[in-house]
């Protein structure tokens, strides 16, 4: 008798979970979903902003609605280090985007979140990267978590910035507060949220492919576009240039006697958000000039492949991390990486497999290029980059965000 009624109530118990799971799955696969996205988009420029579109396509692609709230000012021009914050062509074809948000009004705050609150979308997904935008982000969270119905989750980017600034952590803290639950994309951020809030659902999910910058191009055709020579291979460090990004620590190693007598150059393409003056001097001490091609300016969006095509290696020796939208463009590109161990990064460049991981150390980086170009070709690592490519669909990302949804 004991047995009977033991093995009911297991069976009883399983088939309560089965039908727990399931209800979750319901919500997140069975129905057609009201989705805001909160954060940059067109006509602002920019890795987030293309992010934002593209997984607002993978929402559409999934049979949602999707509608991107967008600003009106995103930062003020004097704390913008850039040359402009917005994209040259034309708007994403097939996304709703409106601009609605100023990033400095508090009375824009309240507004904007009462209008998203009466527009009662299921799902709102805010897009937080920096502190100096908790107070407007984190005020629209709080007025539209007003309405229960509306789900409320963070995408994270960052939650302590790479450049620390005082009050970093109270605005973050205001930030991590005003949501209902938020989507981490490396172990770094995850531990860096549940510092401020650890009883919220939370998800982490690695950033997906960046997949939005037109098909491959073969190497010959990406050469002759940049002007670049065929007999000669390629380290490239691409993106916004920042301290943090340890472009002196990548120029100092490029400058190792062991490179010296080889056929291999530095491509430096991206516009500075800090002093150029201060690698252009370093460029001059280590007597690089004949070894690095400048690119000093934001490439364009349909420019990207080039770069990547004619690339042998990518460079990424940051000081601080999170996680890249420069790693994702190479996987999508197939290109061997080179990371240092900080933040996010290693957790997604399997070293040997599909690169090098290296400490941030000039010596360290050295050695790596060394015995890629003394050893290695970008054809060594072509199976172990297609095969980690595989794990950053964008399904995961909407699957995540709509699993904690589901869990507030």
């Amino acid at each position: 008798m004991t047995c009977k009624s033991t093995v009911f109530l297991d069976n009883s118990w399983q088939l309560f979970s089965f039908f727990v799971l399931l209800y979750e799955f319901k919500w997140i696969f069975m129905e057609k979903k009201r989705i805001m996205i909160v954060g940059p988009a067109y006509p602002y420029r920019g890795g987030i902003a293309d992010f934002n579109e593209r997984l607002a396509y993978e929402f559409q692609r999934e049979g949602h609605e999707v509608l991107i709230y967008t600003f009106t000012l995103q930062y003020p021009g004097f704390l913008f280090p850039g040359t402009t914050q917005y994209a040259a062509g034309t708007a994403p074809e097939g996304l709703s985007i409106v601009r609605r948000l100023n990033s400095i009004n508090p009375f824009n705050w309240i507004k904007v979140g009462r209008e998203i609150r009466r527009a009662r979308p299921d799902v709102v997904m805010i897009r937080f990267w920096l502190p100096f935008l908790a107070p407007c982000l984190g005020t629209v969270a709080r007025i539209v978590r007003r309405d229960k119905g509306i789900k409320v989750v963070a995408l994270l980017d960052n939650v302590i910035p790479h450049e620390h600034r005082i009050g970093d952590r109270l605005f973050a803290r205001y930030m991590i507060h005003s949501v209902g639950g938020y989507v981490a994309m490396s172990e770094s951020v995850l531990r860096d949220a549940k510092s401020f809030d650890d009883t919220k659902p939370f998800a982490l999910t690695p950033h997906p492919l960046y997949d939005n910058f037109g098909s491959k191009v073969s190497r010959d055709e990406a050469i002759a576009h940049l002007g670049l020579d065929s007999n000669t291979r390629y380290i490239l460090f691409f993106g916004l240039i920042r301290d943090y990004k340890g472009l002196d620590l990548l120029l100092r190693a490029f400058a190792d006697d062991r490179l010296r007598g080889t056929k291999v150059k530095l491509i430096v393409a991206g516009e500075f958000y800090s002093n150029a003056e201060r690698y252009e001097q370093l460029e001059k001490e280590l007597n690089l000039a004949e070894h690095i091609v400048w690119y000093k300016e934001f490439v364009p969006a349909d420019q990207v492949r080039y770069f990547f095509a004619a690339a042998d290696l990518v460079a990424q020796p940051y000081k601080t991390a999170t996680q890249s939208g420069i790693t994702q463009i190479a996987y999508h590109f197939e290109r061997p990486m080179l990371v240092t161990d900080v933040g996010g990064l290693a957790e997604i460049v399997p070293h040997g497999k599909v690169g090098y991981v290296t400490k941030p150390d000039v010596a360290d980086i050295a050695d790596a290029l060394v015995d890629f170009v003394g050893n290695r070709s970008e054809s060594d690592f072509h199976d172990g980059i297609v095969e980690e490519k595989a794990k950053y669909a964008w399904s995961n990302m909407t699957t995540s965000l709509l699993d904690v949804a589901g869990k507030l």
